[in-house]
């Protein structure tokens, strides 16, 4: 792949799908586009794209279906919605299916923009799957959800505890807003919600990790930032 990001176009509208792509070009990306949703899927499926622009009505394959057929084969490309659907019950539906921004139409393409910069930045390089992560006195194995001592002891981990410790391991070494995880694993956007439920998740995360004390040394809260997850050797990537 290139090293400048590669976005992918899904737009039925040909005005609309040309103005982004041309945009995309001039701003420094690799484009790909397609103005069927079967098609778009396809090329979804295939992976090779930093960041997908998903219109929601398109012929031949509804953007919902390729929403969540994409968000069960490649949990972590990221995906902005285009959209002319712009209630608050539509966007917070697009949010809880997986999508990472939602963006209405009519819309400028500036704004567009400022948005794929603020996923990408977010998100950078989006990882693949763990299937492990390794961290001082132990490992967490996701697939079996649970975590392993070097002692051999185990403790299980519920499906949320199991998709927030995910999360923090793709994206080890950078600190990540409460907000980026309410968003991104609890799929909701952070507008009027209370990140409490956060906190008590860390907090839980901390005593199935042994991490517990005076001074946390593998969850890690940064003040002003938000929580960070501190890696002592090189991870186990699904293939």
């Amino acid at each position: 792949m290139s090293h400048r990001p590669r976005i992918l176009v899904i737009e039925d509208d040909a005005a609309i799908r040309r103005a982004v792509v041309d945009a995309l070009t001039v701003s420094g990306f690799d484009v790909d586009q397609a103005g069927r949703g079967d098609e778009g899927l396809a090329k979804a499926l295939q992976g090779q794209v930093n960041l997908i622009l998903l219109d929601l009505v398109l012929p031949q394959g509804s953007g919902w279906t390729i929403l969540k057929q994409l968000r069960a084969a490649h949990a972590t490309i990221p995906v902005i919605v285009l959209t002319a659907c712009g209630s608050e019950s539509d966007r917070i539906g697009g949010l809880e299916a997986g999508a990472d921004d939602y963006v209405v139409k009519p819309f400028s393409i500036k704004e567009l923009l400022a948005r794929i910069q603020a996923v990408l930045r977010r998100s950078p390089q989006r990882p693949q799957l763990l299937s492990h992560f390794s961290f001082q006195g132990g490992r967490i194995d996701f697939e079996r959800r649970e975590v392993v001592f070097d002692n051999q002891e185990r403790d299980s981990l519920s499906e949320r505890e199991s998709e927030l410790l995910l999360y923090l391991a793709q994206h080890s070494g950078r600190a990540l807003s409460r907000d980026e995880l309410l968003q991104n694993v609890w799929k909701l956007t952070p507008n009027g919600f209370s990140t409490r439920t956060i906190d008590m998740h860390i907090a839980r995360l901390r005593e199935k990790l042994r991490d517990v004390g005076t001074e946390s040394h593998i969850l890690l809260t940064v003040r002003g930032k938000g929580y960070m997850l501190q890696s002592n050797a090189k991870q186990d990537r699904e293939p």
